[in-house]
């Protein structure tokens, strides 16, 4: 055995202060006292829903989910990467990386390793940190290739010896007989594997490894070994976030015989004259290109753990967090504590289906609207700001990775009837990242202290009003309603300039111009609600003015939303059913020309009345789409398409409600219960399209309740048609709201009428309040339309 920490202290690389708390505490960590003999046991007070969780639905295609392990708005997403893709080849994108956004695709037949940090449903990704990969025999520091898995560290599975469950995973590593088991806390992931035989066994840390492999040299690594069971250290990326560092701890349950990194035979030594060989039993590593080896005397059977704490601020904080969160060595209480932390927040909505299907639908798409944003502070409350200093959550929780393009519609809509404090405290690291913002400008996309400026809109002020209007608003409502002008002001951004002194984006300046003008147009009618709540009359008109620029850009000759150039005409050579070089972005115009969500009344009007509105909506869902516009036969768009109606792209979401506007709002319901049927299946494909960090699942969840805010900012919820026999909302409040549908069924998919607590209804919409009051709505369903309906 190497002699560790007399190795390390012949290095000076370690405070004795350090190695003293670091040996104290992982000594008390190895105690168990009685009550961590036994894992925690299920909360009698909680229904097991967490059995109906298949975190494996999305993870083939392009769902982008991943099947690992967290708790509720968890840190940490421990979780398989199936491959490890280049982000670039040749100095030209990769288009292959997209599949990989979750690092895990369904039909592939390797796992590299396991690593800590994931999203779930995004387009794009920049994580997959700190990739741990447990092998036997010949050691091997490289990953391999799908092709020819026996060239590196990387195993063979298959499903049959897999299992996804809420806050559980196991795989058995084929190539090496190893059974991996993992489960988390917010902030540690909690790694099990079970060696078959009497034999060294290798502990892969692989710190160039990502899920997005940038060139190594946008990656810097350092690793400190702490002493015989604690490693250390930080990885930082300069990917997606320009600038991303994130810290972690390691702790084994077992005392390290040996370790090292891959050697690099053009400077196998360092030290200042070289003396020090750095690629063995070397306590302390940096830089681009560090892959960790950890060797371990196994017996056949024997269980290896680790503990994985990640921090954004230092290894101090993630050893604190490792000591708060789990300070034991109980494996399966700490999997229980994960059950029952998904069955709280699964408990909120108790629901009665035709089928466990549908069930299995429901609290899945709760358990993916759930992950995120995550949580970023370590247990004292400090994180990383977008000014790279550090800071202290003062009386609220810390959150990251805001993908507001998507969950402005509905994601965070629900958190205010489901989850408002949390959804409260998101709008605080909202207005912490636009006090730390040298552009004084809320978050557009931002993950781990940096702005990624993706996608369109300035959607943060939808995410305020929306609290703000719906009384859900413990915070400084008038510093909120400043920072949401603020950013609406701000001219540089993004064709902005154009907006404000036009009325429009001219698509001769600023590309997406359409898309920009009418996301501009809703954001600004947002700003305005929460100026009228307030009682600041002078906002309120003028951003209510501006919400009005929609007009700008609709052509009454074609009655299409169409870009408009900076001299007034319209661009020429236009198709409304192209995506490409039309003005839009993810959608074409007959998908766009629909977006005016805060004035429907006005967009019908525009576009010839109710009648011929109505008729409108039905060939969207009708039409068929030539082959030009796919890119082949096979495009894995066409998944997310009914006609020409796109639901695997966030524009169209309300699209469906609009009939309410109209004298036929029974057309709604047909439409409604055919999207949840057609587009939410069970099975790894069972997604259409991404799940986009909770909006797809979120629309599920509404659509499936029978009610969808078609705009945040809004108290009103437009009626559908609910696809469960009766679900009951358990609020925060203290309150429950009950849904039931009468005589429901797949055939009976139209309202015969509805009723609030015994009262029908005139009108397809209820309130925020009718809601959190807590009641009853009650749907009477029928195979036929009732034309009269609401009438």
């Amino acid at each position: 055995m190497v002699e560790l920490h007399k190795l390390n202290s012949v290095f000076k690389v370690i405070s004795l202060g350090i190695i003293m708390s670091s040996l104290l505490f992982f000594s008390s960590c190895n105690s168990t006292t009685g009550d961590e003999k036994h894992s925690e046991k299920m909360d009698k007070n909680l229904k097991d829903f967490a059995k109906y969780v298949d975190p494996m639905i999305g993870t083939a295609k392009m769902g982008h989910t991943y099947p690992g392990v967290t708790v509720p708005f968890g840190s940490v997403q421990l979780s398989p990467d199936t491959d490890t893709i280049p982000y670039a080849v040749d100095g030209h994108y990769n288009p292959d990386v997209y599949k990989y956004c979750a690092g895990y695709q369904y039909d592939d037949k390797t796992i590299v390793g396991f690593s800590h940090t994931h999203f779930s449903g995004t387009g794009h990704s920049d994580l997959g940190d700190f990739l741990i990969m447990p092998t036997t025999g010949e050691l091997k520091l490289n990953p391999g290739t799908a092709t020819n898995p026996d060239s590196g560290y990387r195993s063979r599975f298959s499903h049959e010896r897999e299992t996804a469950e809420a806050g559980y995973y196991s795989v058995i590593l084929d190539d090496y007989n190893i059974k991996a088991e993992m489960t988390a806390t917010t902030r540690v992931g909690m790694h099990q594997y079970t060696f078959p035989k009497e034999e060294t066994s290798h502990i892969i840390l692989d710190l160039m490894a990502g899920i997005y492999n940038y060139d190594s040299k946008n990656i810097w690594t350092f690793v400190r070994v702490e002493n015989d069971t604690l490693v250390t250290g930080y990885r930082q990326t300069n990917g997606w976030a320009r600038t991303r560092k994130v810290y972690f701890a390691m702790s084994f349950n077992k005392p390290i015989q040996k370790y090292g990194r891959e050697r690099h035979d053009k400077q196998p030594y360092g030290g200042f004259w070289r003396k020090f060989r750095q690629d063995e039993n070397f306590p302390e590593i940096a830089g681009e290109q560090i892959k960790m080896y950890f060797d371990f005397d196994m017996k056949k059977d024997e269980k290896l753990q680790i503990k994985f704490a990640i921090s954004p601020v230092s290894t101090n904080g993630a050893l604190e967090n490792m000591k708060k969160e789990v300070p034991h060595w109980n494996f399966e209480k700490v999997k229980q504590q994960a059950k029952n932390e998904w069955n709280k927040e699964l408990n909120k909505i108790d629901i009665d289906t035709e089928s466990v299907t549908e069930k299995t639908n429901f609290y899945t798409a709760m358990y993916h609207a759930f992950l995120g944003p995550t949580e970023y502070m370590d247990v004292n409350g400090n994180y990383m700001g977008i000014d790279r200093n550090v800071y202290n959550a003062e009386k609220f929780t810390n959150y990251t990775s805001f993908s507001l393009w998507d969950t402005y519609r509905a994601l965070h809509p629900l958190f205010n009837i489901l989850q408002p404090k949390r959804n409260q405290d998101m709008v605080q690291s909202m207005m912490a990242h636009y006090n730390q913002s040298v552009h004084t400008m809320l978050p557009v996309w931002s993950h781990y202290g940096n702005e990624n400026w993706c996608m369109i809109g300035y959607h943060s002020v939808s995410v305020i009003a929306d609290a703000i209007v719906k009384g859900n608003a413990d915070f400084d409502k008038e510093k909120a309603l400043e920072a949401m002008v603020n950013t609406a002001n701000t001219r540089y951004y993004d064709g902005l300039q154009y907006y404000i002194d036009m009325g429009y984006v001219p698509e001769d300046k600023n590309g997406a111009s359409v898309s920009k003008t009418l996301e501009y147009a809703y954001d600004d009618w947002a700003v305005a609600q929460a100026a009228k709540k307030l009682g600041n009359t002078a906002v309120f008109e003028e951003f209510m003015k501006r919400s009005e620029n929609y007009k700008n850009v609709y052509d009454a000759e074609t009655g299409f939303m169409r870009p408009k150039l900076s001299n007034g005409s319209f661009k020429k050579d236009f198709d409304e059913l192209d995506t490409h070089g039309q003005g839009f972005i993810e959608g074409n115009s007959w998908n766009y020309s629909l977006y005016v969500p805060h004035e429907p009344n006005e967009m019908i009007e525009l576009m010839g009345g109710k009648e011929k509105f109505s008729k409108r909506l039905d060939k969207l869902f009708s039409m068929e789409l030539p082959d030009k516009y796919f890119e082949n036969t096979e495009d894995i768009s066409r998944e997310g398409i009914i006609g020409n109606y796109v639901h695997g792209n966030e524009p169209s979401h309300h699209v469906a409600y609009l009939y309410n506007w109209t004298n036929t709002p029974y057309k709604s319901q047909d439409k409604i219960r055919m999207i949840l049927k057609q587009k939410y299946q069970t099975g790894a494909d069972g997604l259409s399209g991404n799940d986009d960090f909770g909006q797809m699942s979120a629309w599920y969840i509404f659509s499936s309740l029978g009610f969808y805010p078609v705009a945040p900012g809004s108290v009103d919820y437009a009626l559908g048609s609910p696809s469960i026999h009766e679900a009951i909302l358990n609020l925060d409040n203290g309150n429950t709201f009950k849904v039931m549908a009468k005589n429901q069924s797949d055939e009976n998919v139209y309202v015969e009428k509805v009723e609030l607590n015994g009262k029908e209804l005139t009108k397809p919409f209820i309130t925020h309040a009718e809601i959190m009051n807590g009641g009853e709505l009650q749907f009477f369903m029928n195979s036929k339309p009732n034309k009269q309906l609401y009438k």
